[in-house]
């Protein structure tokens, strides 16, 4: 089975919207370089990045609970560390996120932003090599796009693929082909990944990932339609090396 990469995204912000890339550098058993390298903690925090460790989502400002987030458009400046914020096109915060300064400044704007949804102030957390990830384990997020059309068809409506929060995008598989892919290898150009797990899709899934609005209920389609939840896999980098955007992807 061949198809193609149609889509590389990486979420610097647990929780934000998503930055496309042309191209990544993948690199065995990481994530995406700089994939939710930096969460905000939702009040008071259990991060310790001296002794960082794996949290529940719930721990930090995530789409299933807080879908405001998605109103926000979040640009990260990869040069400098800067986030910048946007929303309805206009810049609203702009910090490094490497330095205390900087953080403070979203931190502030966030708090604002977010209001009495907070369990007190937010606090943007880090630590090297660290990735704030639903799993634990340090995976990549595969969606198949001609699943994303089967549903579409299902629910009589366009449905965003980044609703579904992919690291990377495929076509021209069958729809639902990929949950046949656990246990075997896809190589994407050059680079060698291993599928893992089928992803169960949270109330995260319902937001509109460009308005904010909780607008579809997807893990009840999916339940009703499929029997399951499920839409997507996990795979586990193997062989790192760079992927570009319409390279072959082979099963």
């Amino acid at each position: 089975m061949t198809g193609t990469l149609t889509g590389i995204y990486r979420y610097p912000v647990k929780g934000l919207s998503a930055q496309r890339l042309d191209r990544a550098t993948l690199t065995a058993g990481e994530t995406l370089p700089l994939d939710r390298a930096w969460a905000i903690e939702n009040g008071p925090g259990r991060f310790d990045p001296e002794n960082p460790r794996h949290l529940p989502k719930v721990a930090f400002l995530m789409l299933m609970r807080d879908e405001r987030l998605a109103s926000l458009d979040a640009r990260f400046e990869e040069k400098n560390s800067r986030l910048v914020l946007l929303r309805g096109g206009r810049q609203v915060a702009s910090g490094d996120l490497t330095t205390r300064s900087g953080r403070q400044i979203v931190e502030q704007f966030m708090a604002a932003f977010m209001g009495p949804s907070l369990r007190g102030p937010p606090r943007i957390v880090s630590a090297p090599g660290h990735s704030f990830t639903d799993t634990a384990a340090k995976w990549l997020h595969v969606i198949n796009l001609a699943s994303v059309r089967e549903l579409e068809r299902i629910v009589g409506r366009p449905i965003d693929p980044l609703r579904f929060r992919p690291n990377l995008i495929v076509d021209g598989f069958e729809p639902w082909a990929e949950f046949a892919w656990l246990g075997r290898e896809i190589g994407i150009g050059p680079a060698r990944l291993s599928v893992t797990a089928r992803t169960e899709r949270c109330a995260a899934t319902n937001v509109d990932p460009a308005t904010g609005a909780r607008d579809m209920d997807i893990p009840a389609v999916l339940q009703r339609k499929r029997g399951h939840s499920d839409f997507g896999v996990y795979a586990e980098v193997r062989t790192g090396e760079e992927i570009a955007t319409g390279d072959p992807v082979v099963i």
